[in-house]
């Protein structure tokens, strides 16, 4: 595997101490300014057109992870939303885009079999990590992670999720008006498409679905119901005794109770799609769909990550009523009781720019990162 990549991966293990904003917030019409949680690059180029990345954390240790890959062929967007702690997304931040690169340069393209290969070989790779480390550490058999892929090659858009992180696109109708698409299910039991998919696949069991505290879960225990990781929920190997009583089930699993295959849409990009939204669900809980592409629409490209995330947390102020001036100033840990941990990555295309292979630089960027480096990111 290229140099680059291995430095770039190795470098998202240091201690959240050490990690620094990349952008240093001079531009106080897009807000967040003394924001110490974020974090924000505020335009780059990719390879059919410009992008914007912003994160902020909640959670004591940052579970989201983020990476946006670009080349002088393809652009590559991944979106890992951690539960339980942060280290699948971490494993899916350093593994899945090697998987798929690796995959596309055997066949000389990219497809959806591709994707759903390297989701295949991410997930069993980090099952193996839980089973090696089973006996000292139990509780990694509860990690686990949404997961948010979209690839951009050759004027079509791929998109691969695992999860309730989601991906639109802003596209013109034909009266000129900015209008969201979404491109990715809700991998949630809130939805009643997947509880009744859950209650087709596993009959026999009455308690597939409790509501608990006025919210569906799976066993009583998660809402998402495709992940990488969770491998209590998949593999009865895996099973959590009583002193883990949040993750304890009190009868053992016959199969899998969640999912690792994800749902893959596939689009030839048209003159009037616009941009790609992609991001945590820590957005999408503050602001619709709609809401978002017409921020997105209405306002200069530069920061406009950021901007999209000063605006949900702005309505995550609202909710709580407590000012965002404030909340600024509450530590992480504290601060999940307000927002969650939110990425989000706004990728504009630009006609002009398809089928000019020299037009952007190749970028490794992660999220949380100081460093960016060459991707060397070619699929032939």
């Amino acid at each position: 595997m290229c140099s680059w990549l291995g430095k770039s991966a190795s470098s998202c293990m240091r201690p959240l101490s050490r990690y620094a904003r990349m952008n240093k917030d001079d531009d106080e019409g897009l807000g967040g300014q003394d924001d110490s949680l974020l974090w924000s690059r505020d335009l780059e180029k990719h390879s059919q057109g410009e992008f914007s990345f912003a994160v902020v954390q909640a959670n004591e240790v940052i579970e989201d992870q983020s990476q946006v890959e670009t080349g002088r062929q393809a652009t590559f967007v991944g979106v890992y939303d951690g539960h339980g702690g942060p280290e699948a997304s971490k494993y899916i931040c350093d593994h899945l885009f090697r998987h798929l690169l690796r995959l596309a340069r055997e066949s000389g393209a990219i497809s959806e079999d591709i994707l759903r290969n390297a989701f295949a070989e991410t997930e069993n790779g980090f099952l193996s990590l839980v089973r090696r480390a089973y006996a000292i550490k139990p509780a990694m058999a509860a990690i686990g992670s949404c997961c948010l892929v979209g690839v951009i090659w050759k004027g079509t858009l791929y998109i691969a999720n695992l999860g309730d992180s989601r991906a639109i696109i802003g596209s013109l109708d034909r009266s000129n008006k900015i209008v969201a698409e979404q491109l990715t299910r809700d991998h949630n039991a809130s939805m009643e498409e997947v509880r009744k998919e859950l209650r087709t696949m596993h009959p026999e069991d009455s308690q597939i679905l409790v509501m608990k505290h006025g919210v569906w879960r799976i066993k009583g225990i998660i809402q998402v119901s495709r992940s990488i990781g969770d491998a209590y929920l998949k593999r009865p190997e895996f099973a959590l005794d009583p002193t883990f009583p949040r993750f304890h089930l009190p009868e053992p699993i016959r199969r899998p109770v969640l999912r690792a295959d994800p749902s893959i849409t596939t689009r030839d990009l048209q003159a009037n799609d616009k941009f790609v939204i992609f991001a945590s669900d820590g957005l999408w809980e503050h602001l619709t769909n709609q809401e978002v592409v017409e921020i997105v629409h209405n306002s200069p490209r530069v920061g406009i990550a950021r901007r999209l995330l000063v605006s949900a947390l702005e309505k995550a102020a609202k909710k709580t009523q407590i000012a965002y001036n404030e909340i600024k100033k509450l530590d992480h840990g504290v601060r999940r009781h307000v927002h969650d941990d939110i990425t989000i990555v706004v990728i504009f295309i630009d006609r002009e720019m398809l089928d000019n292979k020299n037009s952007a630089p190749e970028l490794s960027i992660r999220g949380f990162m100081d460093t960016v480096g060459p991707s060397n990111f070619n699929f032939t």
